[in-house]
């Protein structure tokens, strides 16, 4: 095999066996597997003491020249070793492997029995599964396959080693296949301890890999939860910060009209009572509305977002409510004008809830910062929806947009909460806008934002 070839098969052994996995198996109630493991023990001891006793109730024992309760000590010596396998697998492992070979050479029989045998198998199955160091593990267990199939060998090989096992197994020395007794007897052995130690080296592998599997599945679950609560939470802050951005908007909305409805009351109600009567009543409802959608606000505030009732909440404006906010903007001392631009007609109906609200919230805002900063008379929006493609917006845009005329008024500067709040409404939805002064003078806002494909 060349070194190209050997170096693929070598890496294919190692990624097989874990080599480089950094991870290390461990029970995971140590305090229970302990008590299993005891008992385990405690199993394979009662078991390989009776299978002792069979055999000396069968006078298979009658050619070992020991003492009589040697046999039953050493099967305890072996047996017991399992009560510390999950806990130092590998020294479990080298321990039975030596006490394999020291009761094959004095006491082949008793290390032949059916419980040792299994405890054997036991033990290596234990290393390879619970092994911590798998680059040790693949030492250990090669050094302890070389060592039995060595002992095997030597066995066999050694002065009539063959011809003994046949005449005590009762096989014929004479030919009766197409293999001869002492050729298929080796043959039988090899294969025998091939899947005996082939089995036990696989089966621990694989529950090894089961366990690392079920590990990973359990990281990925709790990984998996931490960002659902953290979803959860962000839903949470964003709903909070929308809130924010509505209070803002409601408040500076009709503030802005009370102060204008009762400044134009306070000028005419001398010379004439009727129209400052209507500018009072206009006050009055601009003020219970005011009210009405705080509360509602700060009610759903109060409520956990996921648990919160629509059903119970009162429709919020979009962006076919915009004329009318446009024309209930209109007061002494400020006009303003709506054009809506459709490239279908009932467009502004078919607009999303969520983006017909940003837009309706961008005009509100901008309304009101007309009415607080600007000298302007007069104030132009424009509302369009397009379902065509367009640049950034592959299935059609909705947008608002408005201008006036007027300079800034010296002394009422903001803090800048409105215009924020437009443009994380903008990050929100991925749209684009244009927030300044014009350069033929003036202050312009348009928003524009993407239409989803199914929008009608």
């Amino acid at each position: 095999m060349a070194s190209g070839e050997r170096s693929v098969v070598l890496a294919r052994l190692e990624s097989f066996f874990g080599v480089d996995d950094g991870w290390e198996r461990a029970p995971d109630d140590p305090v229970r597997a302990r008590r299993v493991d005891v008992a385990v023990a405690a199993a394979f001891t009662a078991l390989g003491l009776v299978g002792v006793e069979i055999l000396r109730s069968i006078g298979q024992l009658q050619e070992l020249r020991v003492p009589t309760v040697l046999p039953y000590a050493v099967t305890a010596a072996g047996t017991t070793l399992l009560a510390w396998r999950r806990r130092w697998p590998l020294a479990v492992t080298v321990a039975l492997s030596l006490h394999m070979f020291a009761a094959g050479v004095t006491m082949p029989v008793v290390m032949g029995s059916i419980p040792m045998q299994v405890t054997y198998f036991f033990a290596i199955f234990t290393g390879v599964a619970w092994a911590r160091d798998r680059r040790l593990m693949l030492v250990v267990i090669g050094g302890v396959l070389v060592g039995m199939f060595g002992w095997l060998t030597w066995q066999l090989a050694v002065g009539s080693g063959v011809d003994d096992l046949l005449l005590r197994s009762g096989t014929p020395s004479t030919r009766t296949g197409l293999l001869s007794p002492t050729a298929a007897y080796v043959l039988y052995l090899l294969v025998v301890n091939i899947v005996y130690f082939g089995g036990a080296v696989i089966g621990g592998q694989v529950a090894w890999r089961s366990a690392r599997q079920r590990q990973r599945l359990g990281e990925q679950a709790a990984t998996i939860e931490a960002q659902a609560v953290e979803l959860r939470r962000q839903a949470v802050v964003e709903e909070r910060l929308r809130i924010a951005r509505e209070l803002h908007d409601v408040v500076a909305h009709h503030v802005s009209v009370i102060g204008i409805q009762a400044a134009a009351a306070r000028r005419v109600l001398r010379r004439d009572p009727e129209v400052a009567e209507r500018s009072l009543q206009a006050v009055e409802q601009s003020s219970r509305e005011a009210v009405g959608q705080m509360r509602e606000l700060l009610g759903t505030l109060r409520t956990e977002p996921e648990r919160a009732d629509d059903a119970g909440r009162s429709p919020e404006p979009g962006l076919a409510d915009v004329p009318e906010l446009v024309a209930a903007a209109s007061a002494p001392g400020l006009t303003a004008s709506c054009a809506v631009v459709e490239d279908r007609p009932g467009s502004l109906g078919g607009v999303p809830p969520p983006i017909g609200l940003s837009l309706y919230r961008t005009v509100q805002e901008a309304l009101a910062n007309v009415r607080r900063h600007s000298t302007a008379a007069h104030a132009e929006v424009v509302v369009r929806v397009d379902h065509r493609a367009s640049g950034a917006f592959p299935h059609g845009f909705a947008e608002v947009e408005v201008l006036d005329e007027g300079r800034p008024r010296q002394g009422t500067s903001g803090t800048g909460l409105g215009l924020l709040g437009v443009r994380e409404r903008l990050a929100t939805h991925g749209g684009r806008g244009e927030i300044g002064p014009r350069v033929t003078g003036g202050y312009r806002v348009r928003v524009r934002l993407p239409l989803p494909q199914d929008c009608p």
